[in-house]
């Protein structure tokens, strides 16, 4: 039986906990066929290094939104030889996810993460062209959300829906509730369709090693 390795950050915050087993717990559900374990980078145990002792039949999938240094070091030194998938992303499953929780005529913030990585931030960018959004982050030297919420209202902007690019609550997701928007879309952990997005990276990857 081939092993879904699926590998979050990890959060101290009890509700993204949850949300993030819960999102795994729907993935095992639909296929009985995986073995299908959870772990971590960071935060949380089991560390991914640990659960893939001993492991030979794998498929990791890293449930983060971008191929960032955990992706590229962490998740790579611990893969053994087994294959990684690519991150969730940025995918259109995700952007159509936030696109469906944006009300008409709002003006949107799409707030993600700060980090330095070149390819993170085009990613981001790419995704606020798509949804007709300002950028702003939760963390490092760019915009704020808080700054970028507050130039719209200056601008006249009355509904203002801040995208949230997160997979789950935790400590910069809730931030987002104090930046001054009329609304926040929830974390995409709770979308069905990432469930869908989870095993469609698992399956590509089994199917690629196949040939």
């Amino acid at each position: 039986m081939t092993t879904l390795v699926a590998v979050a950050h990890g959060t101290r915050s009890r509700v993204g906990q949850q949300q993030i087993r819960d999102l795994v717990d729907r993935v095992a559900l639909r296929r009985p066929d995986l073995d299908v374990r959870l772990c971590y980078v960071d935060v949380q145990q089991p560390h991914v290094a640990d659960t893939m002792l001993g492991v030979t039949d794998a498929v990791i999938v890293p449930l983060f939104l971008a191929t960032g240094y955990h992706v590229r070091v962490d998740i790579a030194r611990a893969a053994a030889g087994n294959p990684v998938t690519a991150p969730l992303g940025p995918d259109p499953v995700l952007t159509e996810s936030m696109a469906r929780r944006i009300g008409a005529g709002d003006a949107v913030v799409l707030a993600a993460a700060g980090s330095s990585d070149p390819g993170w931030r085009a990613g981001v960018a790419g995704i606020a062209a798509e949804l007709g959004a300002h950028v702003g982050y939760t963390s490092g030297t760019e915009r704020r959300v808080p700054d970028v919420v507050a130039d719209l209202r200056r601008q006249g902007a009355e509904r203002i829906t801040v995208a949230a690019y997160f997979l789950a609550d935790g400590l910069f997701y809730r931030s987002l509730h104090a930046a001054g928007a009329n609304r926040v879309t929830p974390p995409l952990c709770h979308d069905p369709a990432v469930t869908d997005l989870v095993l469609r990276r698992c399956d590509l990857t089994i199917g690629a090693h196949a040939l």
